[in-house]
């Protein structure tokens, strides 16, 4: 689709051997070269030689609506408290490559109608050129889609996947979300994005909530979380769940009941067509593996305040630990 706003684009030059994903959080280390504005927007994969963090912002109103028309001067970005230099700002809608993370544990069996519904909604609102995969997982974990097929747009083929495991047994929601990160490591999309829809329970993993934690810093991606609950199901868990969005700049969503989930899958659609790209330089140029808090802020817009949701921090690792 057509760039809705700027673009600023890093230079690239002969011999540049690392490709930067637009919309990762990356780093690699290479000379700077200038920003430029106002030019053609940059394709969906950029050439850039910085060591270059790069977010996925949403900016809202205080009435929760999206603000649109923002420049890369009207952002500040802050590492550890310190502000960074914007090198690169897009705003634009590009294919995304989707996970959707499905609990089929037996608590979730009466919601199984209402819970397809929604992940085929979202399905129906994306970009037709969005990659999507299925894991769905109660004791054990495993993937939708047939044979060694990664990924799809086709929403007959997710429906099939979504409906290939029936809901029994216990939960293993932090296994399940490992294996999403790590399919995501195989996407051609450089926008990545998971949708949880679960009660927040475990009762069945090996991994652990702080090792999920410490892999969605070390990720590109985004992770929304939908939370249906049963008052029977004493392991739901909505804490969980909001730990998970908030640490990727997602966001979790906590319906009352099942109608209102496809309203909100369609949103979660909406959220990621709507988000602006910022990349910028860190002040801290040692890859030490430590955790860098990063808190971003935006100019009032038409005389509002500009509410503004991206990751929390990132880990910085060399570019071959973070995918």
């Amino acid at each position: 689709m057509r760039d809705r706003s700027q673009s600023i684009r890093l230079g690239a030059r002969e011999g540049i051997r690392h490709v930067v994903p637009l919309g990762a959080l990356l780093l690699v280390s290479l000379p700077v070269l200038p920003c430029q504005q106002g030019i053609e927007p940059a394709p969906a994969t950029i050439s850039v030689d910085v060591n270059l963090v790069v977010l996925n912002v949403t900016a809202k109103d205080p009435k929760g609506a999206f603000v649109q028309g923002l420049q890369a001067a009207d952002f500040h970005v802050f590492e550890d408290g310190r502000p960074q230099e914007i090198r690169l700002f897009r705003h634009e809608d590009i294919p995304v490559s989707v996970g959707l993370i499905v609990d089929n544990s037996l608590s979730m069996r009466r919601k199984r109608a209402g819970v397809t519904a929604a992940a085929l909604a979202f399905v129906r609102s994306s970009n037709p050129q969005d990659q999507m995969f299925v894991v769905n997982f109660n004791d054990r974990v495993s993937f939708g889609l047939p044979g060694t097929e990664l990924f799809s747009a086709s929403a007959p083929q997710l429906e099939l996947a979504l409906n290939g495991v029936p809901a029994d047994g216990r939960t293993a929601l932090y296994d399940a979300i490992q294996a999403g990160l790590h399919h995501l490591t195989k996407a051609g999309r450089d926008k990545k994005v998971l949708i949880v829809v679960s009660d927040g329970g475990d009762n069945a993993s090996r991994s652990k909530l702080r090792e999920v934690l410490t892999a969605i810093g070390r990720s590109n991606a985004i992770v929304y979380t939908i939370g249906l609950f049963d008052e029977t199901d004493g392991d739901q868990n909505p804490g969980v769940l909001r730990k998970i969005a908030r640490a990727s700049g997602g966001e979790a969503y906590l319906p009352e009941n099942e109608a209102a989930v496809v309203p909100i899958c369609q949103r979660i659609a909406q959220d990621i067509r709507s988000q602006y790209t910022i990349g910028y330089l860190s002040s801290n140029p040692a890859l030490d593996g430590s955790y860098r808090r990063i808190r971003v802020t935006a100019a009032r817009a038409q005389g509002h305040d500009v509410r503004i949701r991206t990751r929390t921090g990132y880990v910085a690792a060399s570019a071959t630990l973070v995918r």
